[in-house]
Parts: C-alpha cells; structure tokens; sequence
C-alpha cells in the first residue's frame, strides 16, 4: 500500500509534469496563507461564541464555578481553503467531553462542506486513490486512505433512515430487480503480510442488491427499497417484500409487479403481494431468443439496395428483423393489436425459425399483462429498462471499485448512488446525504 509521503511525491510529480499556473508561486503562496488565516480567525470566533452560548445556558440550571474557561488546546482541521495545522479550541475545567458540539464535532478532521464535496466526488467514480490527489491538489494535505475512507461513513446514519421511513404512499406498480457486486469477507484464515504483520484473508464473494422501483399513475418512478441477498431465491425476495411491508407498503394496493423472470420472485408474490400480477420483461424475453436463432434458408440479398450479402450479413439481418418483429409486438398500442401481430410473427417465422416462435409463445401472457394499464404508462412497465438503467451507472462506480471492503460500504455507495440518480432527475425530496 502507497504511503502518505509517496503518495504525496507522486503527485506533487504529476502536477508540476502536468501543469504551469501562470500566477508567481509566491503570490499563489501568499494569497492562500492570507485566506486561510481569515477561516482559521472565524473557525476560532465562532468556537469561542459556542462555548459562551452553552455556558450562559448552563449557568441556569447548574452552579456557575463548574464552567469557568481553561485556555484553549489545538486541533487539525482540513477547510475548503487549507489545512490547518493548529486551530485554537477553547475549554472549559471540566465536561469538555460531555459538551455537545456544533461548529466542530469531536475528532473530526475536515469540515462537513469538504465532505460533502468529497462525497459527491465519490459517487461520480473517483476511487479513494483519485480522492486522495484532488484533496491535496485542491488543499495541499494528503489525507491518509483511512480518513478518506471514512468520508463515506457520513453517509450510514442517512442511509438507514432512507431504509427505514416510513411509505405513506404505496406505488400500484413495482419494478424489482438485482445487480450483483462483489463484497469482501473474512475467510478466518490468517496470513503474514510483506511486513511480517498477522492478517485476516479475505475472499470476494459475489451478492446481489434485489431493488424495487415503484411507479405511480403519473408516471413518477423512484426506487424505494433495496437489501443484499447471496442470490435472488423465494426467501430472498420474501425477506425483501417483508421489509417493504413493515414500513408501511399497502400490500393490496399493489396491482403489478415487472421482474426479468426470476425463478424465485412468483412464490415470493403469492404470499407477499397476492393480489399483484406478474408482468415479464419483454426485453429480457427477446433477447432469449437469441440462442435459439437456426438461420434457416437465410437471404442472401439486401432487401433494400438488391446487393447480395455475406453469410455473416445475412446472419445479422436475421436478428434484426427477428428483434424487430418481436418488439413490435408489445409496442402495439392495445392488447388485441399485440395479439394478432403475435399470430403474425408466428405465421411469418413459424417455418423459417420454429424454435423462436416456440420459445416467444411460451408464458406470453405473463408479457401481455401491462396492458391493464394505462396507455401512458405502457413505456415505463413492460420493461425493467428504468432499473436497468440505474443499474448501469452503479455497475460503473463498482466496476472502479472491484470488490468492496463490506456489505456496509456496498450498500452506502448504492444508496449513494440512488439518491444522485434521484436529485439529477428531480424526484422530490429524499435523505440527506451529507
């Protein structure tokens, strides 16, 4: 692991090979010394005027001897516009650490605006390495892994209130899905790192965050709910509807529910949301039919230009009209309209590709089913194409990561990245994260 002081020459090195300021370095010096010294007074004022506020206040109740000054001791603080490496504190004889702190909290290093920005840095796919050299660049002190690591820490105590408030408004419809992540831990076997020190193997094991979006009659769409699960099995999603319920999702108001087709969610609605029907995926169904393409008496001319095609082409031209033909179906605009373009493609391929239409038949009712609604809401509910398409930002920040130290890191960083995904869309107020 990089230490601080090579980290520190690393980018120091980077900068000065990378980049010229045209401001003299001692003006760039200067100015920042100058600005620093302005927080660091108002750090100081604002400190003193606490500790005043909560001595007149506990003079009331208490007698007064109990809260006379003591002088002041230093702190490290990390500000927007510098590190400062002695900040004055003032102190009180006795109950320093009883007293609760407002400016300042207790062992905190940087200043809830940098974390934020730190924060916010984090969700857009900056590893705690990349953290690292914009923090120094930005401020000129290196931060260890460790302090920066503990910038997502800030976002735990929101996540669980996000997780556990209550649903007053309980969505007809629901997307769920999972995407699956790998999250480090411990085997019990120990181990001699290079430096001699005794450590804990760990071993990345694959998980899957099962998710639920919920989808109103307007068309509002927002995620909900979420939980790590070691598959997306019945109990799995039984523990995850459960949860869901308890915070006070009306069970029979629920009217749908669209999944890709996992094995194990049916049994979970039949106990859970019995009066809920099952809407597939119809992108996840036609791209099954994928592997059962025969490319049976292929043409071999361009329907448009005449030119004859290459095996290969004529392949690819299969697939598209195939892919075409299919969506075609669930586009239609009323449920009888789909029905007959379906007897259509089944009197179109039946012979030339028997096996599709096979498998595009088989349950496709279960596809039919977000006909019950309304016409408006047809592009949002056929498909989990509104999760998939938060599953892919997620799948970026985790792909940088590679396996996450945690369950709790993994699901900070998704609930991070749900309520980005829910401010950039502008869908109501959500959890602080800061």
């Amino acid at each position: 692991m990089t230490r601080i002081a090579q980290a520190k020459q690393q980018v120091e090195r980077i900068w000065l090979a990378s980049f010229q300021s045209d401001l003299a370095d001692s003006l760039h010096t200067h100015l920042r010394r100058q600005a620093l010294a302005g927080v660091q007074a108002a750090l100081e004022a604002a400190l003193l005027e606490e500790l005043e506020a909560y001595r007149q206040q506990q003079r009331l109740s208490h007698s007064a001897g109990a809260f006379h000054r003591s002088g002041t001791y230093t702190r490290r603080l990390l500000t927007s516009h510098g590190f400062i490496p002695e900040l004055h504190v003032p102190k009180l004889r006795s109950g320093n650490a009883e007293r609760p702190w407002q400016v300042l909290k207790r062992y905190q290093l940087a200043m809830p605006l940098l974390l934020d920005q730190a924060l916010y840095l984090y969700t857009l796919g900056l590893s705690i390495r990349d953290l690292q050299e914009a923090l120094y660049v930005l401020f000129g002190h290196m931060l260890s892994r460790e302090a920066v690591n503990r910038v997502t820490i800030a976002a735990q105590s929101p996540m669980q209130r996000w997780r556990t408030r209550p649903i007053t408004d309980t969505p007809p419809i629901l997307i769920v899905d999972g995407v699956w992540a790998q999250v480090l831990s411990p085997t019990g076997a120990p181990f001699l790192d290079q430096s001699g020190h005794e450590r804990r193997e760990m071993r990345g094991r694959d998980q899957v965050l099962l998710t639920i979006m919920g989808v109103w009659p307007d068309g509002r769409h927002q995620i909900i709910h979420y939980q790590l699960a070691a598959a997306e099995d019945t109990a799995a999603w039984s523990n995850l509807l459960a949860a869901l319920i308890a915070r006070g999702l009306d069970a029979t108001a629920v009217q749908l529910v669209i999944s890709d087709g996992s094995s194990g969610l049916p049994a979970a609605l039949a106990t859970k949301l019995p009066h809920a029907k099952q809407q597939r995926c119809v992108v996840h169904k036609i791209r099954g039919l994928e592997r059962a393409f025969c490319y049976r008496d292929l043409s071999m001319t361009d329907p448009l230009t005449q030119q004859p095609l290459t095996h290969e082409a004529a392949r690819r031209l299969r697939r598209q009209q195939l892919s075409t033909d299919a969506h075609a179906i669930f586009e239609a605009p009323r449920r009888a309209e789909a029905e007959a373009r379906l007897a259509q493609f089944r009197t179109t391929w039946g012979t030339l590709e028997s096996e599709v239409v096979r498998l595009l038949s088989k349950d496709v009712d279960t596809c039919l089913t977000f006909y019950q609604c309304d016409h408006s809401l047809h592009p949002l509910i056929r498909s989990t194409n509104l999760l998939e398409r938060f599953f892919r930002e997620f799948r970026t920040k985790a792909d940088e990561i590679g396996a996450f130290p945690n369950e709790v890191s993994c699901l900070v960083v998704f609930h991070l990245s749900v309520i980005r995904d829910d401010a950039k869309h502008d869908r109501g107020q959500t959890a602080k994260t800061g």
